[in-house]
């Protein structure tokens, strides 16, 4: 069962550890934050202490800044072992007393496996020096961290990864600063996770020591450490050596002399703290879980927004290339020019078929006149599917600035994602270059086969192309009014001329493929534009996968959290269980009082 249990937790840690949130969302640094304490709570103190439950008790002296809790380690212990930082920030190593038979319980593979070891005191964070004190009763070890508040943020860190590998936290604070925000931070996640947690109240005026204490025992029941020991320490003189008199730590020496000394309350603390760091841990997982799948639902928001924007703008070109509002303008009177207004009003007037006779009779086959109908054809094509592009880019570039992960990554990108890349211009002509070479292409394979090849030379290839574009640009009727008359009589006039060379079923066919063609051409220019967006989501390394990862390791842990306890009792018999002091809300408690150090014992 132990295997199993060191197996399931692992695979958690290994899920937490592959937590990637790059998006900006609302909570994300957080629970980043979250993913990285837990993976830190899992290799310095769950695993390691799951696998040597009978290791020392670890009490992990913490708190704020020059609230005393080095000379507090010193007095406690009766001589120096860790020198108190004069200048702050104090950038110094983390200080573990123990027993010197305790020694090999602190190897570097053993307990906080990311801190080097030494025997003496460095500037360095980063290192754990080990004093071994043979006054120290077996069984306990006393380690001083750095300030939790520290203006230093290696030495915040560190704090946090040391108090989250503690069996339990004598948490020292000062009367002057007992409800600063960060103490309390640190104090509420210990009350979450249920750790054994002692408060040390320093430096108390004895004026204050009847009011002091039991305002801070109030606030503590409020929080949920009611329970919780709390030892007041008189402002007093140190002696020659920093320490202070024997009578203001004897009750907290004594406090943890009698934990260390029975094996039996020991566990318990330890099975306590234990058990709530992995019921905090569960408690966190589905919670980071929802955040992996906030970030893929994030960015599965914003390329639905780009890709939206951008069918929407392929949509707009298709619709527009089709509804007759290509007729308008130059094109239009440019084919004018091509086909020759008057005529083609007296003609409309005339039997159908002398109307196509004296239609086929106005096309010349004029290629410069033909030409100016194509380069009009170009120009209006092109400012059509410019605007769609530059659209589609301001439309997704409101969409992103207004989600906050979009904002991130529009200020991130190479290049203006407001606006169509300074490619667009010409990509756009080449549209339109490339559709008209396909309409050629078209009528002439289509033409040189038909017997009405005479009609079909005397018009010119690109004269029956100009007709053809025409015609496709007038296929969904969408004309209203006086364009109806002009522009839609000069698409019947188009549809009749054609209909004279190729045939009806023909024509149809033509109109169709050079209308797919063109479709094809501008959404491939405008694929690329959204190539872009793409890009800059593809930079985001967001993995949906972990989510469920992090469930199904859960869900490997959840039946197996209840054999912790269970462990460490005799077989068949429950574990000992931690009898906490009985808390009144109105004052602070060291089994059910307040210690005055003064008071005889």
């Amino acid at each position: 069962m132990g295997e199993q249990r060191a197996a399931a937790l692992t695979g958690l840690r290994d899920a937490l550890a592959g937590v990637r949130l790059p998006l900006a969302l609302p909570g994300s640094e957080a629970a980043a934050a979250r993913a990285r304490a837990a993976v830190a709570q899992l290799d310095d103190y769950i695993l390691p202490r799951l696998a040597r439950l009978e290791a020392p008790l670890l009490a992990v002296v913490g708190g704020s800044t020059g609230a005393g809790k080095s000379t507090l380690v010193n007095s406690v212990i009766g001589r120096t072992v860790s020198l108190p930082g004069v200048i702050r920030p104090t950038t110094r190593s983390p200080v573990l007393v123990h027993h010197p038979d305790d020694a090999s319980w602190f190897g570097s593979d053993r307990i906080l496996p990311g801190l080097a070891r030494s025997a003496d005191q460095v500037a360095d964070a980063k290192t754990l020096q080990l004093v071994p004190e043979p006054t120290l009763p077996r069984g306990l070890a006393i380690l001083d961290a750095p300030d939790v508040d520290s203006v230093v943020a290696e030495n915040r860190a560190l704090a946090a990864q040391l108090l989250a590998a503690a069996d339990l936290w004598l948490f020292v604070t000062s009367a002057a600063r007992y409800a600063d925000a960060v103490p309390w931070d640190y104090l509420r996640s210990a009350a979450d996770r249920e750790a054994v947690v002692a408060v040390v109240l320093d430096r108390v005026p004895p004026a204050a020591m009847a009011e002091v204490p039991v305002h801070l025992g109030q606030m503590m029941g409020q929080r949920g450490l009611g329970s919780s020991p709390l030892f007041a320490v008189p402002e007093t003189q140190v002696d020659a050596d920093g320490l202070l008199p024997d009578a203001a730590v004897a009750p907290i020496r004594e406090w943890l002399s009698g934990l260390a000394a029975d094996a039996a309350t020991r566990q318990a603390v330890v099975l306590r703290t234990l058990d709530g760091a992995i019921r905090a841990l569960m408690a966190t997982a589905p919670e980071l879980a929802q955040a992996v799948t906030d970030q893929a639902t994030a960015v599965d928001t914003l390329r639905r927004d780009a890709e939206q924007s951008y069918a929407e703008a392929v949509r707009t070109v298709a619709v527009q290339t089709a509804d007759g509002s290509m007729l308008r303008g130059e094109v239009l009177d440019r084919w004018h020019d091509f086909v020759g207004t008057g005529q083609f009003f007296r003609a409309v007037e005339q039997k159908i078929g002398w109307w196509r006779d004296r239609m086929l009779a106005a096309f010349k086959g004029e290629p410069k006149q033909a030409a100016e109908v194509a380069t009009a054809v170009e120009s209006g094509m092109e400012v059509l599917i410019r605007e769609a592009g530059e659209a589609a880019a301001a439309r997704v570039g409101s969409a992103w600035d207004a989600h906050p992960a979009g904002r991130v990554l529009l200020g991130a990108a190479s290049s203006d994602l407001t606006r169509a890349s300074q490619d667009f211009t010409a990509d756009a002509k080449a549209v339109v270059r490339d559709w008209q070479a396909d309409v050629m292409e078209l009528v002439s394979e289509v033409g040189a086969a038909k017997k009405s090849q005479a009609r079909f030379w005397a018009l010119g290839v690109n004269g029956v192309g100009v007709a053809l574009m025409i015609l496709v640009f007038s296929q969904t009727g969408g004309l209203v009014g006086a364009e109806l008359g002009v522009a839609g009589g000069t698409a019947v006039l188009a549809h009749r001329v054609l209909e004279a060379i190729f045939g009806e079923d023909a024509v149809r066919r033509l109109a169709k493929e050079a209308k797919a063609r063109l479709d094809e051409r501008v959404e491939v220019a405008l694929a690329a534009e959204l190539a872009r967006y793409e890009s800059a989501l593809a930079q985001v390394d967001v993995r949906p996968e972990q989510a469920a990862a992090i469930i199904d390791a859960l869900t490997r842990v959840e039946p197996l959290r209840d054999t912790v306890l269970p462990l460490a009792g005799a077989e068949g018999t429950d574990p000992p269980v931690l009898e906490p002091a009985d808390p009144q809300p109105s004052e602070p408690v060291l089994e059910g009082r307040v210690v005055d150090p003064q008071e005889p014992r």
